[in-house]
């Protein structure tokens, strides 16, 4: 397998179309045809599905896609160090993370990161609930991620990082909204603003494990993909939430966060990756981790 070839490849499984990539490589069609032929004889699979109107990546393709990107990204990054001073870590990672919910985690991370290894390429990707976090993990495309746990992590790695209250969140009009504290079953009457169920929200998990311990199942009167939009439908008197305590200093405006009484539910969060493709970036970001973010006694 030859560079040339992972370099065609990329180009074509991102452009989605051989003309485009046969431009953007600066080469003519047909040779760029060919060697995308030549790659999938020495793979054994075909790596894209044509037909006259349109390209796209097979089963294979998919699977080959992540990898592909690592080998160019590697090399990029070995050119890099060669001319660079002595002792100074050159490397790629990329987080994941839910958003709203990581308010108080991910920045600790990445400030201690882009602090101690300033020539580290970091990206983050936001909006990510659970499950997609996931399935970016085992193919490749994030080397770390923020998850709500306990989680089937399914040949992942997890370590708790918080453990959090979950509180009430009413609209300022609300008739408990004046209360320092509230029994969840004060709220079986009013809907719910909750995470989509396909997504795999622990978020959502937890306030209908929480909703049925205090006896009552919570009626949806809203989904939404995440929950900061959640907290924004609560002030528009959509509905109730649930929400981690850490969530209560960035409330947007028309809305309170009230502490549950009794034994109130706890949300668990914590870190996930692949253990499988743990590169010297991935490494040295669970090494900071362990520093900047412990597990939680107890």
């Amino acid at each position: 397998m030859e560079l040339r070839q992972i370099e065609a490849f990329l180009a074509v499984a991102e452009e989605l179309h051989f003309g485009r990539a046969a431009q953007r490589l600066r080469m003519a069609q047909s040779p760029l045809s060919q060697t995308i032929r030549k790659l999938e004889k020495e793979l054994g699979s075909d790596l894209f599905e044509r037909n006259t109107r349109s390209v796209a990546l097979t089963t294979a393709g998919v699977a080959f896609l992540p990898h592909a990107r690592r080998v160019i990204d590697e090399l990029d990054l070995a050119r890099r160090s060669a001319v660079t001073e002595p002792g100074t870590f050159y490397g790629r990672l990329s987080i994941g993370f839910s958003g709203a919910l990581n308010h108080r985690t991910l920045p600790p991370l990445t400030r201690a990161l882009r602090h101690r290894y300033p020539s580290l390429d970091l990206t983050l990707t936001g909006g990510l609930l659970t499950q997609d976090a996931l399935q970016q993990l085992r193919n490749g495309s994030l080397d770390l991620a923020f998850v709500g746990l306990p989680l089937d992590a399914g040949g992942l790695t997890t370590r708790t990082i918080a453990l959090e209250q979950l509180g009430a969140t009413v609209p300022v009009d609300h008739p408990l909204a004046e209360r320092p504290a509230v029994g969840l079953a004060e709220l079986s009457d009013d809907g719910f603003v909750t995470m989509r169920a396909a997504q795999g929200s622990t978020l959502r998990e937890a306030i209908f494990s929480a909703c049925a311990a205090a006896g009552f199942r919570p009626r949806v009167a809203q989904e939404v993909t995440d929950p900061y939009t959640a907290l924004s439908l609560v002030a528009g008197g959509v509905g109730v939430s649930l929400m981690p305590s850490s969530v209560a200093s960035i409330m947007p405006g028309g809305t309170v966060f009230i502490p549950l009484t009794g034994s109130a539910p706890l949300l668990e969060s914590g870190l996930a990756w692949n253990p499988a493709g743990i590169s010297p970036a991935l490494a040295l970001a669970l090494g900071v981790a362990e520093e900047v973010l412990p597990t939680p006694a107890g």
